[in-house]
Protein backbone atom coordinates (compact mmCIF):
# COMPACT_ATOMS: atom_id res chain seq x y z
CA UNK A 1 0.00 0.00 0.00
CA UNK A 2 2.84 2.55 0.62
CA UNK A 3 4.64 1.69 -2.36
CA UNK A 4 0.93 2.64 -4.75
CA UNK A 5 0.36 6.01 -2.77
CA UNK A 6 4.36 6.68 -3.16
CA UNK A 7 3.99 5.92 -6.87
CA UNK A 8 0.69 8.24 -6.77
CA UNK A 9 2.37 11.09 -5.08
CA UNK A 10 5.00 11.22 -7.09
CA UNK A 11 3.04 10.82 -10.36
CA UNK A 12 0.92 14.17 -8.69
CA UNK A 13 4.52 15.92 -8.12
CA UNK A 14 5.79 14.85 -12.12
CA UNK A 15 2.06 16.47 -13.40
CA UNK A 16 2.78 19.88 -11.03
CA UNK A 17 6.25 20.02 -12.71
CA UNK A 18 4.58 18.88 -16.47
CA UNK A 19 2.01 21.53 -15.94
CA UNK A 20 4.21 24.60 -14.70
CA UNK A 21 6.94 24.42 -17.48
CA UNK A 22 4.41 26.33 -19.82
CA UNK A 23 3.90 28.98 -16.86
CA UNK A 24 7.86 29.00 -16.44
CA UNK A 25 8.88 29.24 -19.92
CA UNK A 26 6.22 32.05 -19.94
CA UNK A 27 7.91 33.91 -16.68
CA UNK A 28 11.71 33.70 -17.77
CA UNK A 29 10.71 35.21 -20.99
CA UNK A 30 10.29 38.30 -19.43
CA UNK A 31 12.72 38.37 -16.55
CA UNK A 32 16.42 36.46 -16.12
CA UNK A 33 15.66 32.73 -15.67
CA UNK A 34 18.33 33.08 -12.06
CA UNK A 35 15.83 36.10 -11.02
CA UNK A 36 13.15 33.80 -11.25
CA UNK A 37 14.52 31.17 -9.60
CA UNK A 38 15.48 32.74 -6.51
CA UNK A 39 11.86 34.58 -6.00
CA UNK A 40 10.42 31.07 -6.61
CA UNK A 41 12.78 29.41 -3.88
CA UNK A 42 13.07 32.17 -1.83
CA UNK A 43 9.43 32.13 -1.31
CA UNK A 44 9.30 28.30 -0.83
CA UNK A 45 12.10 28.85 1.68
CA UNK A 46 9.90 30.92 3.76
CA UNK A 47 7.31 29.01 4.03
CA UNK A 48 9.15 26.06 4.57
CA UNK A 49 11.41 27.37 7.28
CA UNK A 50 7.89 29.01 8.63
CA UNK A 51 6.61 25.55 9.06
CA UNK A 52 9.73 23.79 10.53
CA UNK A 53 10.36 26.44 13.44
CA UNK A 54 6.54 26.73 13.83
CA UNK A 55 6.27 22.52 14.87
CA UNK A 56 9.78 22.84 16.41
CA UNK A 57 11.07 20.61 14.21
CA UNK A 58 14.96 19.93 15.39
CA UNK A 59 17.55 20.53 13.10
CA UNK A 60 20.70 18.51 13.06
CA UNK A 61 24.07 19.06 11.76
CA UNK A 62 23.86 16.07 9.48
CA UNK A 63 20.72 17.17 8.26
CA UNK A 64 22.05 20.39 7.44
CA UNK A 65 25.01 19.21 5.88
CA UNK A 66 23.29 16.83 3.60
CA UNK A 67 20.64 19.41 2.50
CA UNK A 68 23.28 21.61 1.62
CA UNK A 69 24.59 18.81 -0.43
CA UNK A 70 21.10 18.57 -1.97
CA UNK A 71 20.26 21.77 -2.80
CA UNK A 72 23.95 22.36 -4.91
CA UNK A 73 23.49 19.29 -6.37
CA UNK A 74 19.51 20.54 -7.42
CA UNK A 75 20.79 23.99 -8.38
CA UNK A 76 23.90 22.60 -10.49
CA UNK A 77 20.77 20.84 -12.78
CA UNK A 78 19.07 24.18 -12.97
CA UNK A 79 22.14 25.74 -14.24
CA UNK A 80 23.56 23.41 -16.44
CA UNK A 81 20.20 22.95 -18.16
CA UNK A 82 19.82 27.00 -18.62
CA UNK A 83 23.13 27.42 -19.76
CA UNK A 84 22.25 24.34 -22.50
CA UNK A 85 19.45 26.13 -23.74
CA UNK A 86 21.46 28.95 -25.33
CA UNK A 87 23.45 26.57 -27.29
CA UNK A 88 21.17 23.81 -28.22
CA UNK A 89 17.36 23.55 -29.04
CA UNK A 90 14.85 22.87 -26.19
CA UNK A 91 13.66 19.07 -27.79
CA UNK A 92 17.64 17.78 -27.01
CA UNK A 93 17.84 19.09 -23.89
CA UNK A 94 14.79 17.65 -22.57
CA UNK A 95 15.79 14.22 -24.30
CA UNK A 96 19.49 14.40 -22.15
CA UNK A 97 18.10 15.45 -19.82
CA UNK A 98 15.47 12.81 -19.15
CA UNK A 99 18.71 10.52 -19.74
CA UNK A 100 18.98 10.51 -16.14
CA UNK A 101 16.63 7.69 -16.16
CA UNK A 102 19.69 5.45 -17.26
CA UNK A 103 21.97 7.05 -15.39
CA UNK A 104 20.03 6.63 -11.92
CA UNK A 105 20.44 2.50 -12.11
CA UNK A 106 23.78 2.86 -14.28
CA UNK A 107 25.75 5.04 -10.67
CA UNK A 108 23.72 2.90 -8.79
CA UNK A 109 25.49 -0.27 -9.66
CA UNK A 110 28.58 1.03 -10.19
CA UNK A 111 28.76 3.15 -6.65
CA UNK A 112 26.20 2.10 -4.51
CA UNK A 113 26.62 -1.84 -5.45
CA UNK A 114 23.18 -2.39 -6.21
CA UNK A 115 21.29 -4.41 -8.81
CA UNK A 116 19.31 -3.59 -11.18
CA UNK A 117 15.67 -5.74 -12.08
CA UNK A 118 14.94 -7.23 -15.32
CA UNK A 119 11.18 -5.16 -14.82
CA UNK A 120 13.40 -1.67 -14.48
CA UNK A 121 16.07 -2.37 -17.50
CA UNK A 122 12.89 -3.44 -19.83
CA UNK A 123 11.33 -0.16 -18.28
CA UNK A 124 14.16 2.06 -18.47
CA UNK A 125 14.63 0.85 -22.24
CA UNK A 126 10.77 1.87 -23.10
CA UNK A 127 11.49 5.20 -21.32
CA UNK A 128 14.54 6.24 -22.99
CA UNK A 129 12.99 5.55 -27.09
CA UNK A 130 9.64 7.22 -25.67
CA UNK A 131 11.74 10.59 -24.49
CA UNK A 132 13.37 10.18 -28.01
CA UNK A 133 10.34 10.54 -29.80
CA UNK A 134 8.54 12.78 -27.41
CA UNK A 135 11.51 15.35 -27.22
CA UNK A 136 13.11 15.24 -30.32
CA UNK A 137 10.09 14.24 -33.16
CA UNK A 138 12.81 11.17 -34.23
CA UNK A 139 15.52 13.98 -36.05
CA UNK A 140 18.78 14.29 -33.69
CA UNK A 141 22.08 16.99 -34.13
CA UNK A 142 24.75 17.37 -32.18
CA UNK A 143 26.21 20.26 -30.65
CA UNK A 144 28.21 21.92 -28.11
CA UNK A 145 24.81 22.56 -25.71
CA UNK A 146 24.77 18.77 -25.33
CA UNK A 147 27.55 18.26 -23.27
CA UNK A 148 26.01 20.90 -21.13
CA UNK A 149 22.15 19.07 -20.86
CA UNK A 150 23.94 15.57 -20.54
CA UNK A 151 25.69 17.08 -17.63
CA UNK A 152 22.64 18.28 -16.86
CA UNK A 153 21.58 14.99 -16.59
CA UNK A 154 23.84 13.25 -14.52
CA UNK A 155 23.04 16.52 -11.43
CA UNK A 156 19.41 15.04 -11.62
CA UNK A 157 20.37 11.22 -11.54
CA UNK A 158 22.76 12.34 -8.39
CA UNK A 159 19.87 14.08 -6.74
CA UNK A 160 18.03 11.12 -6.66
CA UNK A 161 20.50 8.70 -5.71
CA UNK A 162 21.39 11.16 -2.95
CA UNK A 163 18.00 11.99 -1.71
CA UNK A 164 17.17 8.51 -1.55
CA UNK A 165 20.28 7.88 0.52
CA UNK A 166 20.32 10.85 3.01
CA UNK A 167 16.29 10.84 3.43
CA UNK A 168 16.56 7.28 5.00
CA UNK A 169 19.63 8.00 7.73
CA UNK A 170 18.41 7.48 11.14
CA UNK A 171 17.10 10.75 12.68
CA UNK A 172 17.09 12.61 8.88
CA UNK A 173 13.48 14.63 9.24
CA UNK A 174 12.37 15.38 6.06
CA UNK A 175 11.09 18.65 6.41
CA UNK A 176 14.10 20.14 7.33
CA UNK A 177 16.16 18.15 4.33
CA UNK A 178 13.89 19.29 2.03
CA UNK A 179 14.36 23.05 3.87
CA UNK A 180 17.61 23.41 3.62
CA UNK A 181 18.31 22.54 -0.06
CA UNK A 182 15.15 24.35 -1.55
CA UNK A 183 17.19 27.79 0.95
CA UNK A 184 20.44 26.57 -0.67
CA UNK A 185 19.10 26.68 -4.14
CA UNK A 186 17.17 30.26 -3.24
CA UNK A 187 21.03 31.15 -1.96
CA UNK A 188 23.21 29.99 -5.12
CA UNK A 189 20.27 31.38 -7.88
CA UNK A 190 20.26 34.88 -5.24
CA UNK A 191 23.98 35.00 -5.94
CA UNK A 192 24.25 33.59 -9.91
CA UNK A 193 21.66 36.03 -10.26
CA UNK A 194 24.16 38.97 -8.61
CA UNK A 195 27.19 38.41 -10.68
CA UNK A 196 25.63 38.90 -13.82
CA UNK A 197 24.36 41.91 -12.99
CA UNK A 198 20.84 41.33 -12.50
CA UNK A 199 18.31 43.28 -10.36
CA UNK A 200 17.42 40.53 -7.70
CA UNK A 201 15.39 42.78 -5.26
CA UNK A 202 13.20 43.95 -7.54
CA UNK A 203 9.61 42.68 -7.61
CA UNK A 204 8.03 41.63 -10.78
CA UNK A 205 4.22 42.00 -10.97
CA UNK A 206 3.86 40.22 -14.30
CA UNK A 207 5.14 37.16 -12.57
CA UNK A 208 4.15 37.48 -9.50
CA UNK A 209 1.24 34.79 -9.87
CA UNK A 210 3.78 32.27 -11.49
CA UNK A 211 6.18 32.39 -8.44
CA UNK A 212 3.39 31.61 -6.42
CA UNK A 213 1.53 28.66 -8.01
CA UNK A 214 5.63 27.55 -8.57
CA UNK A 215 6.48 28.02 -4.87
CA UNK A 216 3.65 26.50 -3.48
CA UNK A 217 3.07 23.38 -6.15
CA UNK A 218 6.12 22.52 -7.90
CA UNK A 219 8.52 23.39 -5.42
CA UNK A 220 7.39 23.16 -1.65
CA UNK A 221 4.74 20.07 -1.96
CA UNK A 222 6.92 18.59 -4.97
CA UNK A 223 10.12 18.33 -2.60
CA UNK A 224 8.56 17.88 0.30
CA UNK A 225 6.91 14.53 -1.32
CA UNK A 226 10.16 13.64 -3.59
CA UNK A 227 12.22 13.56 -0.20
CA UNK A 228 9.11 11.68 1.84
CA UNK A 229 8.64 9.03 -1.01
CA UNK A 230 12.44 8.13 -1.97
CA UNK A 231 12.19 6.26 1.27
CA UNK A 232 9.55 3.76 -0.16
CA UNK A 233 10.38 3.49 -4.13
CA UNK A 234 13.88 3.35 -5.34
CA UNK A 235 15.80 6.07 -6.86
CA UNK A 236 15.20 3.91 -10.31
CA UNK A 237 11.64 3.47 -10.03
CA UNK A 238 11.44 7.32 -8.96
CA UNK A 239 13.49 8.37 -12.00
CA UNK A 240 10.80 6.29 -14.43
CA UNK A 241 7.90 8.03 -12.92
CA UNK A 242 9.17 11.59 -13.46
CA UNK A 243 9.82 10.28 -17.11
CA UNK A 244 5.76 11.07 -16.74
CA UNK A 245 7.16 15.18 -17.14
CA UNK A 246 7.11 15.99 -20.62
CA UNK A 247 4.16 13.96 -21.39
CA UNK A 248 2.05 15.98 -19.00
CA UNK A 249 3.86 19.21 -20.58
CA UNK A 250 2.84 18.54 -23.84
CA UNK A 251 -0.88 17.36 -22.98
CA UNK A 252 -0.74 20.81 -21.04
CA UNK A 253 0.37 22.39 -23.62
CA UNK A 254 -2.18 21.05 -26.17
CA UNK A 255 -4.83 21.69 -24.05
CA UNK A 256 -3.80 25.07 -22.66
CA UNK A 257 -1.96 26.80 -25.87
CA UNK A 258 -3.06 24.91 -28.37
CA UNK A 259 0.40 23.11 -29.38
CA UNK A 260 0.08 19.92 -31.51
CA UNK A 261 2.12 17.00 -30.22
CA UNK A 262 1.91 14.91 -33.47
CA UNK A 263 2.08 11.53 -34.25
CA UNK A 264 5.49 10.63 -33.48
CA UNK A 265 5.03 12.28 -30.06
CA UNK A 266 2.08 10.53 -29.29
CA UNK A 267 4.16 7.38 -29.73
CA UNK A 268 6.90 8.59 -27.39
CA UNK A 269 3.97 9.52 -24.79
CA UNK A 270 2.83 5.95 -24.91
CA UNK A 271 6.52 4.57 -24.89
CA UNK A 272 7.11 6.33 -21.57
CA UNK A 273 4.23 5.14 -19.98
CA UNK A 274 4.85 1.99 -20.78
CA UNK A 275 8.20 2.13 -19.02
CA UNK A 276 6.24 3.24 -16.43
CA UNK A 277 3.96 0.45 -16.02
CA UNK A 278 6.42 -2.34 -17.18
CA UNK A 279 8.97 -1.44 -14.49
CA UNK A 280 5.82 -2.13 -12.28
CA UNK A 281 4.90 -5.47 -13.25
CA UNK A 282 6.90 -8.15 -11.64
CA UNK A 283 8.10 -6.30 -8.21
CA UNK A 284 8.04 -10.32 -6.52
CA UNK A 285 9.98 -11.78 -9.47
CA UNK A 286 12.19 -8.76 -9.51
CA UNK A 287 15.12 -10.52 -7.44
CA UNK A 288 15.07 -13.37 -9.50
CA UNK A 289 15.31 -11.63 -13.08
CA UNK A 290 17.89 -9.10 -11.26
CA UNK A 291 20.81 -8.17 -13.40
CA UNK A 292 23.84 -9.57 -11.64
CA UNK A 293 26.41 -7.83 -10.27
CA UNK A 294 29.81 -8.91 -7.87
CA UNK A 295 28.39 -11.04 -4.28
CA UNK A 296 27.02 -9.24 -1.62
CA UNK A 297 25.16 -6.58 -3.65
CA UNK A 298 22.15 -5.42 -2.75
CA UNK A 299 19.03 -5.16 -5.13
CA UNK A 300 17.21 -2.22 -5.37
CA UNK A 301 13.85 -3.64 -4.35
CA UNK A 302 15.36 -5.01 -1.19
CA UNK A 303 16.94 -1.93 -0.35
CA UNK A 304 14.03 0.17 -0.20
CA UNK A 305 11.96 -2.18 1.60
CA UNK A 306 14.21 -1.97 4.43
Amino acid sequence: MKKYVALTLLLLTTFFWGVTFTIVKDAVAQVDVFVFLAHRFALASLLLLLFCVLTRRRLTRSTLRDGIVLGTVLFSAFGFQTVALLYTSASNTGFLTGLNVVLVPLTGALFFRQRVSASVVAGVGLAVAGLFLLSTNGTWSFNYGDILAATCAICVALHLLLTSSFSRRSGADIYWLTTVQICTVALLSFATAGIRGKEILTLYPQITWAIIICALFATVFAFLVQTAMQRVLSPSHTALIFCMEPVFAALYAYLAAGERMGTIGMVGALLIFAGMVVSELAPRRAAAGAIPLPSGADTLETRTSA
